[in-house]
C-alpha cells in the first residue's frame, strides 16, 4: 500500500506540509498539497486517495463537497472530535471516511489502507458496471436531480443519433417531444420525491428530426441526487399497434358497409319481385315470409277498389 499516491487538501499550508512529511515518513507518495478543491479535483484521477482537512464546525458542508462524489478517488476527512456526531448523520459514499484529530501514525496508516482497499473493490464494481453499460441494448442513464444526464451508455447514440456529449450538454427535457413534456416533468418530479417510474412512455427527438417512443423504468438515489433509469425503444411496437388499430378500423368499416348492402333488396322494376341470395326471384310476400316471421292477410285498399273492383261491377 505504500506505493499509493495521495493528495492533501488543507486550507492551512503549514498544516498540509506537516501532514505530507508524516505520510512521506510512512512511505506514501504525496502527489499534491492543495489549498482548494479546484486544485485537487483535476488530480483526483491520478491519486487514489485525498486527505481533506475539515475546519471545526464545517463537517456537514465538507460532506457535500463535489470531491466526495468523484468515483476515481476516495476521500479521508480529518475532523475534530466535536464534529464527529454531525458527520455521522450525513451519508457518505462507502469509499469515503473520516479520522478524528489528533491521530497517530498507526491510525493514519490503517485508515489509508482500509480506504484504498475499499476503492479497489469499488473500482472492480465500476469496471463491471462500465462493461454492462457498454453492451446493453437498452438505454441506461444516470440523471441528475438538476435535469441533466450525468452518464448514458452507447445505446443512446445508436438510437437517437446524437453523441453522448450532445445529450449531456443540454437539459434532458429539451429532447422530449413538446406534447409529452408536461407529463414527463410531472413524472420526474414524482421520482425525485421518492416515487418510481414504471412503464412510463414518452417520445424523444432524434438528430434527423424524427421522434422515437421510449418505455421507462426509473428509481431515485437521494443520497447521490440521481435518478437511475432504463429506457427501451418501443417505436416498432407502437407502429405495429397503430397499423393493427387501423386494420381493425378498416375491417369494421367494411363490415358495416356489407351490413348496409345486405339491407338493400334487388327488386324487379316491372313485376316487383325480389331476388334472394340464391338468385331466385320471389314475390314480396314469399321473400318476407322466408326471411322473417311475418304472416300476411289479404284485403283490398280503397284505390284498388275504385280502380279494379268498381269497374267490374259497372260492367
Amino acid at each position: 500500500m505504500a506505493s499509493r499516491s495521495i493528495i492533501i487538501l488543507d486550507a492551512d499550508p503549514a498544516a498540509g506540509k506537516a501532514l505530507a512529511a508524516r505520510l512521506t515518513k510512512l512511505g506514501f507518495t504525496v502527489a499534491l498539497v492543495a489549498a482548494s478543491e479546484d486544485e485537487a479535483i483535476p488530480m483526483a484521477a491520478e491519486a487514489p486517495l485525498v486527505i481533506m482537512d475539515v475546519p471545526p464546525g464545517s463537517a456537514e458542508r465538507a460532506a457535500a463537497s463535489a470531491l466526495l462524489k468523484e468515483r476515481s478517488c476516495a476521500v479521508l476527512l480529518t475532523i475534530s472530535e466535536a464534529d464527529e456526531d454531525a458527520l455521522r448523520a450525513v451519508p457518505l459514499r462507502h469509499t469515503n471516511g473520516y479520522i478524528v484529530k489528533p491521530f497517530s501514525d498507526r491510525e493514519l496508516r490503517v485508515h489509508i489502507e482500509l480506504m484504498c482497499a475499499k476503492l479497489d473493490a469499488a473500482r472492480a464494481v465500476y469496471d463491471l458496471e462500465d462493461r454492462f453499460f457498454a453492451t446493453s441494448i437498452d438505454m441506461l442513464c444516470f440523471l441528475n436531480f438538476n435535469g441533466h444526464f450525468k452518464r448514458i451508455n452507447p445505446a443512446w447514440e445508436r438510437t437517437l443519433g446524437f453523441t453522448r456529449e450532445e445529450l449531456m450538454s443540454r437539459p434532458f427535457i429539451e429532447f422530449v417531444h413538446p406534447d409529452d413534456r408536461e407529463r414527463t416533468l410531472d413524472q420526474n418530479r414524482k421520482v425525485r420525491d421518492g416515487g418510481q417510474a414504471l412503464g412510463f412512455e414518452n417520445r424523444y427527438l432524434c438528430k434527423d428530426g424524427s421522434f422515437r417512443w421510449f418505455l421507462w423504468n426509473a428509481a431515485p438515489d437521494n443520497a447521490e441526487q440521481l435518478i437511475y433509469s432504463v429506457a427501451r425503444d418501443i417505436t416498432a411496437s407502437k407502429q405495429a399497434a397503430a397499423e393493427r388499430d387501423l386494420l381493425v378500423h378498416e375491417l369494421q368499416t367494411a363490415l358495416d358497409e356489407v351490413k348496409a348492402l345486405r339491407g338493400i333488396l334487388p327488386m324487379c322494376s316491372y313485376c316487383r319481385k325480389i331476388r334472394d341470395d340464391n338468385d331466385y326471384w320471389l314475390t314480396v310476400e314469399n321473400y318476407i315470409s322466408t326471411h322473417t316471421t311475418t304472416l300476411f292477410t289479404h284485403g283490398i285498399c280503397p284505390s284498388c277498389v275504385a280502380k279494379e273492383i268498381e269497374p267490374m261491377f259497372a260492367k
